[in-house]
Order: structure tokens, then sequence, then C-alpha cells
């Protein structure tokens, strides 16, 4: 699933790209992605002949803010990406126009397209077909639950706010803390992982027992490996791409993540696996207390 880092390398891709163009058309083949308005022909109409003023991120989200004063949400949910390009539909499938990245195959499941009035297209490629997109007049924006309800941004937590984040969650397990998205926005699996690594924290230590120095550790690292996760363009471990079709490549310094039964680039010991909830937090024993 992209997290904060992927869909900030979006953001910035597309700003490059796609910033002051206007929608001159759109196509689907998969309508329940836009959960609001209700169909798809309204959608449609909402934002042809709209301009895009601005492309910014709220936590795992992507918000597009149109001429007519309304806001396109796009969540990228576990398996969409965006892609800016040119492509033709041959035998039922867009085929791109360039040779490169955006044949690989993890940027083949183009499931809206939005075409641009610099003739370039926008693609919404999205494997699961998960992904959510939401359009709102301006005016409505606070009872948007996809925004209204994210907690504060990880990027901009400071560390008062994260020592309220582990207040209120009470007797939860760190990992999932952070992985709560109505306390912590843009945190996912992978990067919650590579937090803890870095702070020296077991994933699976309730919050609440967690000292003060340790809390200190945890927040400085969720700056630095957010930060440098921006800078590598995200992790391209499955199948996120860039606007570009090119991969990220954080996946090329992770430490701990699916790296189970590998030696730990620190110290050597095993990397082990255990599952907290639902999800899987890969960590060092050794490293990590």
């Amino acid at each position: 699933m992209p997290e904060l880092p992927e869909v900030t390398t979006m953001v910035n891709g597309l700003r490059k790209k796609v910033l002051k163009r206007t929608f001159v058309d759109v196509w689907t083949d998969a309508e329940k992605l836009v959960k609001k308005p209700n169909s798809f022909n309204q959608f449609k109409k909402a934002i042809i002949k709209e301009k895009i003023l601005d492309i910014k991120r709220r936590g795992k989200v992507i918000l597009f803010c149109l001429s007519n004063e309304k806001t396109l949400f796009v969540h990228p949910k576990m398996t969409g990406h965006f892609l800016v390009g040119k492509w033709e539909k041959t035998k039922g499938e867009w085929k791109s126009l360039k040779r490169g990245p955006m044949e690989d195959p993890m940027n083949r499941f183009v499931h809206i397209m939005f075409w641009l009035d610099n003739g370039q297209m926008l693609a919404f490629s999205d494997m699961r077909k998960f992904g959510r997109i939401e359009l709102w007049d301006n005016k409505s924006l606070g009872e948007a639950k996809i925004i209204s309800e994210l907690g504060v941004d990880a990027l901009g937590l400071n560390y008062e706010q994260f020592k309220g984040v582990i207040k209120k969650a009470g007797n939860g397990k760190i990992k999932q803390i952070l992985m709560n998205q109505n306390l912590i926005a843009g945190i996912g699996n992978i990067y919650a992982d590579e937090i803890l690594f870095e702070a020296g924290v077991l994933p699976f230590r309730p919050a609440k027992d967690l000292k003060e120095q340790e809390l200190k550790k945890i927040h400085k690292a969720i700056s630095k490996i957010l930060s440098q996760a921006v800078e590598f363009s995200g992790s391209s471990v499955s199948d996120y791409r860039k606007p570009d079709g090119e991969r990220g490549k954080y996946q090329e310094v992770i430490r701990v993540y699916r790296r189970t039964g590998e030696k730990c680039l620190k110290c050597g010991t095993i990397i082990q696996r255990k599952k907290i909830g639902s999800r899987s937090a890969h960590f060092c024993p050794k490293c990590q207390q």
C-alpha cells in the first residue's frame, strides 16, 4: 500500500507534469472506484473543462484542487498509483506509446484515464481496484471522512503532539499506534517497521510502558525515516510506481521489512517476524528492546 513517501512522490511528480492543466475527458471501466458523486456520468460532467490549480497530500490521500471550487480526493488504497504519458487502447488494453518504464507489468492495470488539454494523459493504475475517488465542493470539505478523520500528519507531528497520541491510544502496541491513521496520518507497515528499528524499540511493546527517552527516539525516527524514503522516491517492494512509471528505490536500503530469516545489517542477528493483529512486524531481537 502506498504510504506517505510514495504519495508524496506521486504528488511531487504530478505537480511537475499536470499542474495548471485542464481535464478534457475521462474514461473508466471501474465506475465503483468513484464513490462521490453517485454516478460516473455526474463525476465526468463535474470535472471536464476544469483546471488543476494545485495538488496536495493529506496523509495517504492526494488532493486535486480544481477551478470550479471543488476538490478531487484520491486514496490509492492498496495498489493504486498515477501515471502520466500517452496511451492507446489495443485489444481492450491500454498500451503506452512510449517504450520503457510504462511497460512495467505493474503499470498495466489502468482503470481510469483522464485526457488533458496539452495532449497528455493521466492514468490511474490499480491492480486490485480498491482505490477511492471522491469529488467534493470546497465549502463541504469538513464533511469528507476521507480526510476529516485523519490524525496529525506524520511529517508535521511535533513531540508534544506525539506524546498526546500515545496517551490517547491507551493500551495499544506501539506499531499499531504508528499505523493508526486516525491518530497519525501517513505511516503504514513498511515504515512502522523501519521507524521502530531506527529507534531500537520492539514493535509489540505496549506504548504506555515506553520511557520518555524511547518516545523521543521514535519521534525522531519518524521524521528521519519518512524524509529519507521521500528522497528515495518511496518503496517499490510490490506494485507502487512513480508517475513516470519508474520504481522507487527505498527498498534498496530497507533494514528489517520483509527481511525475515536474514542477518541484521547492524548486528548480524537473524531478523524475526511476528503477527500483531492482522499484520506482520519485522524486527531485530537484539537491536530492538
